[in-house]
């Protein structure tokens, strides 16, 4: 592989060992301390001077979210004779060779492993008010270290590369507009996990847009390609459970169809797939209201998921997006979300169904 710096360049305390990851912007090296060798990192090196604000921008976002499902920061410097960002070394493959090493899907048990350890650290992110904006299995790191992928655990699922957390609405449509269709017309790269909202330029990035390329990341678990038109996992591999179907479904939805928060998904995900007893990694998630309403009668309702106060009419909540009853009340028009006790929907004026309790 051809790369643009070379093994034994020092940068800052690290010395450059092995290039293990290159794209568009940047060549991810593995290095050592120059002192204390047994201590390695990954140090994060720009392709091109004017990408150094990538690294400023991916710094200054994931320093402030802290999850074990995050790849962590550090170090950095953007201004610095070499550019660079120090990051912690995750030894083990990215979920793309993964996929590509299994072409008909992995294992299902090993494929919800991974898809709560990317939920949860989007929940995280999400949290930090941080939009990754390129999920896709490149972007996701196992942190097997040596062990098998069998033994791989959720919280061994990590989120990298948010170079794109805070907008940047030039570099977006410059991937969106790249050479992204191969010669049979199939997507390919980053564009294909990209929400059609985003690629039709008709919205700006939200939680529901990395929400879509979760989905898309799941089929591809699941099977081994991407989605197209409208199959589900199990019209690709039968053995795939209807639960899992309805999740994708749910993701790879149009935007105002789709959950509304990460955490909502692993709250569905837990009801329609309950995580076996002591299952590494498993999600300890607050639980819902077992009704279309919220406790209302509960004094100081907050969101189970930030904790913050939350109004007992709200079906979602105002400050983090997690949904707050279990069943979501539709207007039976036009699909809108009217508030709990509305009588008639606040978008086309239909009467509206009572809520059942």
């Amino acid at each position: 592989m051809s790369t643009k710096y070379q093994t034994g360049l020092r940068v800052s305390e690290y010395v450059l060992e092995e290039c293990v990851g290159s794209g568009a912007f940047a060549e991810v090296w593995r290095a050592r301390h120059h002192i204390w060798e047994s201590e390695q990192v990954a140090v994060k090196l720009p392709l091109q001077p004017e990408f150094a604000r990538y690294l400023r921008r991916e710094g200054a976002v994931v320093h402030g979210v802290r999850h074990a499902n995050v790849v962590r920061v550090l170090g950095i410097d953007p201004y610095g004779e070499i550019p660079y960002l120090v990051m912690e070394l995750v030894r083990g493959p990215s979920l793309k060779s993964v996929i590509v090493e299994h072409r008909t899907g992995v294992p299902v048990d090993l494929a919800l492993r991974v898809f709560r350890g990317i939920l949860t650290g989007l929940a995280a992110a999400h949290e930090a008010n941080v939009i990754h904006r390129d999920i896709k299995p490149g972007n996701i790191l196992l942190d097997l270290n040596g062990k098998p992928l069998s033994e791989l655990r959720s919280e061994q699922v990590k989120l990298g590369d948010f170079g794109f957390g805070l907008a940047d609405v030039d570099a977006m449509q410059s991937i969106a507009q790249s050479a992204s269709i191969s010669r049979s017309d199939a997507l390919v790269g980053t564009i294909a996990y990209m929400a059609p909202e985003l690629r039709d330029g008709h919205a700006a990035a939200d939680e529901k847009s990395d929400l879509y390329a979760v989905g898309v990341v799941l089929f591809e678990l699941l099977t081994g390609e991407r989605p197209a038109g409208a199959e589900l996992p199990s019209s690709v591999r039968p053995a795939i459970s209807p639960a899992l179907d309805e999740l994708f479904k749910k993701l790879y939805a149009r935007h105002d169809r789709r959950y509304a928060s990460a955490n909502a998904v692993l709250h569905d995900l837990d009801a329609r797939v309950p995580a076996p007893d002591g299952a590494p990694g498993a999600p300890h998630l607050p639980p819902l209201p077992e009704s279309g309403r919220p406790r209302s009668s509960r004094a100081n309702w907050t969101c189970g998921s930030c904790h913050r106060p939350a109004d007992p009419a709200d079906q979602f909540c105002i400050h983090c997006g997690a949904q707050l009853v279990e069943r979501v009340r539709r207007c039976p028009g036009c699909d809108g979300f009217p508030g709990v006790d509305d009588r008639f929907c606040i978008f086309c004026g239909a009467s509206l169904p009572p809520v059942t309790t």
